[in-house]
């Protein structure tokens, strides 16, 4: 990915990617990554790191990342005045993975290039008829580090061989799945909501 040297918004699929792409453009020293280390959230502690960070002089410019799946309201009004009157040098790059997680008044107040690109949608490696505890656990061990998209895509990857398998659910096996994309929305945590699918996905298998 090319450098970037002005304020802008990237909408991408994947932020550590992204990340990981455009970083090896810029100077480290005059470098700075602001996300929620915890959980994919910009939350206002963050936004206030940013506002600190911005209002430290450098003869340089200093290039600031702002890193987030979604960011909570109150981060993103106390960001408003100095993203429309940075001081001066410093360069402010929001990345995240979807429009709707910025308010309008964000939105208006920079440029922004859409670099998602559609994912096909592929059946998971799981074998549905075959499952059993120690699949279900090595498939979470693999995956326990995953992002909310991430473990949205291995549902809809689930439901995929399910069909492609031919297995029979009822409407309340097949609520699972509704229910597991509303709770990743909700920001439950995704190994969580995979565990509580696979384990239904198992007993649903030992009930035929």
């Amino acid at each position: 990915m090319n450098f970037i040297d002005y304020s802008t918004i990237l909408i991408v699929n994947d932020i550590e990617i992204t990340l990981s792409e455009l970083l090896p453009n810029y100077p480290i020293h005059s470098t700075r990554i602001i996300k929620n280390e915890e959980k994919e959230e910009f939350l206002l502690i963050q936004a206030t790191q940013a506002i600190k960070e911005a209002y430290i002089a450098s003869s340089e410019k200093k290039y600031i990342f702002l890193c987030g799946s979604t960011f909570r309201k109150e981060a993103q009004n106390s960001l408003l005045k100095i993203l429309e009157e940075p001081p001066k040098n410093v360069v402010f790059i929001i990345i995240t993975n979807s429009k709707s997680s910025l308010l309008p008044t964000i939105y208006s107040r920079l440029p922004y290039k859409y670099l998602k690109k559609s994912i096909l949608k592929n059946e998971s490696i799981l074998d549905i008829n075959k499952l059993d505890l120690k699949d279900i656990y090595n498939f979470l061990k693999d995956n326990q580090k995953i992002s909310k998209n991430e473990a949205k895509d291995i549902v809809e990857s689930i439901l995929i061989k399910v069909n492609k398998q031919k297995i029979k659910l009822s409407h309340k096996e097949l609520d699972f799945f509704s229910k597991s994309i509303k709770l990743l929305e909700l920001n439950s945590r995704p190994i969580n909501v995979l565990t509580t699918l696979l384990l239904s996905m198992a007993n649903q298998k030992n009930k035929h």
